[in-house]
């Protein structure tokens, strides 16, 4: 029996295809014929226990072309011996750009002109106002590979001065020219002039810019999110957006993805929000498409794959199997 793999979305830019070559590729959008899958490659998930259940004991892997894992309970799949991966750095650079973007966009009015122009409206300089970027200042929350990259390029590129703030780094670390880490979270929030979020879901970090975050950045203050949207107590964001405290918000992601129609962000004239795209470029989707066939290559030639989100497990289930058993 050939080894099984269930793609619940095909694997993109050829990736597919080099998987059919090593094994049988099963398309379930659904996810309802696991049973008997060595691996799944995840699309929208959820991934749970119950799921790895039905999937039975011959699953061995679950996969994510992206960064993120929220949609997967990796403790459960830990717990089962099942390896899960996904592909950390394949989307940094994506993200980082359409993070500057987001930024450049909202602080220069880009679509507030962009609106007028094509709405045929008087031209209002005083609402076409933007705010000049070099010398202010940027908190950055998260250094990991894209916060790091974020901050570089604002400090670098752009001239602001940048505060980062990420309780897992080591705040003595050496870091580029303009660029400052620490461990006060508040004063981060307190002294920017710009918010940007770069932090992974979990349960610690859901809402953890909530209604007293958003008030202790200064009124005038822009808040950009490329992170997940639940990061956002995004009610408390509409609040402090409708009664004026932030001047605006840049926002790749919300909560729920896509954004009901009747949201107020949407009708907002100083709100940015593009559907979860940041990842989405010719080179980000060729690296986490091809990720994902690579590891797979990886474990079907008995080696681990290169970016479990718990290495601790492998080789689980995968101990004593081998492809050419399948």
């Amino acid at each position: 029996m050939p080894v099984k793999v269930v793609m619940q979305n095909e694997l993109s830019m050829g990736a597919a295809d080099r998987v059919r070559e090593m094994a049988e590729v099963v398309l379930d959008p659904e996810l309802k014929q696991v049973s008997g899958a060595d691996i799944v490659v995840a699309g929208r998930g959820p991934i749970d226990a119950e799921f790895m259940s039905r999937a039975g004991n011959r699953l061995k892997m679950v996969a994510t072309p992206g960064i993120g894992v929220d949609k997967i309970d990796v403790e459960a799949a830990s717990e089962r011996g099942i390896v899960v991966i996904h592909n950390p750095d394949a989307p940094t650079q994506s993200t980082v750009e359409h993070t500057v973007a987001l930024l450049m966009a909202m602080a220069a009015r880009v679509m507030t002109g962009d609106r007028f122009l094509r709405e045929g409206q008087p031209l209002d300089r005083e609402r076409m106002r933007g705010t000049e970027l070099r010398g202010r200042n940027l908190g950055v929350v998260g250094y990991g590979r894209i916060g790091r990259r974020v901050a570089a390029t604002c400090a670098l590129g752009l001239g602001m001065n940048v505060r980062v703030c990420d309780p897992y780094v080591d705040r003595h670390q050496e870091t580029p020219e303009g660029v400052t880490l620490t461990d006060d979270f508040d004063s981060v929030l307190r002294e920017a002039k710009f918010v940007t979020l770069h932090v992974p879901l979990s349960p610690t970090t859901r809402h953890m810019i909530g209604e007293r975050e958003l008030r202790s950045i200064p009124q005038g203050s822009y808040l950009v999110n490329a992170s997940r949207g639940p990061v956002v107590d995004e009610q408390a964001l509409i609040r402090v957006l409708q009664d004026g405290h932030l001047a605006g918000a840049a926002l790749d992601v919300t909560d729920p993805e896509p954004p009901l129609p009747d949201n107020p962000l949407l009708g907002m004239e100083n709100v940015i929000v593009t559907p979860h795209i940041a990842s989405n470029t010719d080179l980000g989707v060729h690296a986490m498409m091809h990720g994902v066939a690579d590891q797979i290559a990886q474990v079907i030639a008995g080696e681990p794959p290169r970016s479990m989100v718990d290495p601790g497990v492998w080789p689980g289930r995968f101990a004593g199997w081998s492809a050419a058993d399948s």
